[in-house]
């Protein structure tokens, strides 16, 4: 079985990106806007500011009292020609008014690609492609399940794997998951902690898991215990650093590719 170790591929890009700082003739400047202190959100968070620092990209992490604030600082950064790219760091605390504030970020510096209409494919979507490319798991020909239609992850990714011709099937949060017995690929990316049990899993089956969420304070996936301890897979995600680091590495790929733009 393979592991599917975000980790060591992002180590290969990161040599890659710092040398593209190092040669380019401006600091690559990323804006992070949120208004929780979740301690997931402060992870992913950090996680960025580690990474800026390792390949000498500016990070500033921008924390809003409110809404409003949250609207004013992407208006004010859209303007400043030092910042080439911009996140909301979701979930922010007003949940329905997400596509509202992240349509705000003007496309050239949409680095997410949250929007819909910027100059970037989904940072996370992309992350999965580059995973499953780097450890040569074929996708076509597969019978593929996508569990969460969420904007970061399973509504992206399916937008890009049907505009591949691929078989993908989108299953929503609390539909019956019975049918992903029939599944060769499965991305699940809903949050909730072990909702993908070794009965929903046939043999053979890969599994990239990138759902997040914080339970009594521990980081924690979409997938269970008994899924993990089976030998019988083809792939899966470790329990950490699977899809994040190459989420991360694609966020910064198109923040130095912004920045040569700009």
């Amino acid at each position: 079985m393979k592991l599917l170790d975000g980790q060591e591929l992002a180590g290969f890009i990161k040599e890659r990106q710092a040398y593209q700082v190092r040669t380019s003739k401006t600091t690559p400047t990323l804006l992070i806007i949120r208004d929780s202190n979740n301690p997931v959100i402060t992870k992913y968070v950090n996680l960025k500011i580690e990474y800026g620092e390792d390949i000498g990209v500016k990070v500033i992490d921008f924390q809003a009292k409110s809404t409003d604030e949250l609207r004013e600082k992407i208006l004010q950064a859209n303007q400043d020609a030092n910042i080439h790219g911009i996140i909301v760091q979701l979930p922010i605390l007003e949940k329905d008014k997400t596509d509202e504030i992240t349509s705000l970020i003007v496309p050239e510096k949409d680095v997410d690609g949250l929007s819909g209409h910027g100059d970037f494919d989904s940072a996370t979507a992309t992350a999965i492609n580059w995973l499953l490319t780097g450890y040569d798991i074929k996708l076509k020909n597969q019978k593929i399940a996508i569990i969460g239609r969420g904007k970061l992850v399973g509504a992206p990714l399916l937008n890009m794997w049907q505009k591949s011709g691929l078989d993908v099937t989108m299953f929503h949060r609390g539909d019956t998951l019975d049918a992903l017995i029939d599944y060769d690929v499965i991305v699940t990316a809903t949050g909730k902690p072990g909702l993908i049990t070794s009965e929903l899993v046939k043999p053979g089956a890969t599994i990239v898991d990138a759902g997040t969420a914080s339970e009594d304070g521990v980081l924690k996936g979409d997938v269970s215990e008994e899924v993990r301890n089976r030998q019988d897979l083809t792939a899966i995600t470790p329990k950490f650093g699977g899809v994040g680091p190459l989420t991360v590495s694609c966020l910064f790929d198109h923040v130095i590719r912004a920045s040569l733009k700009a």
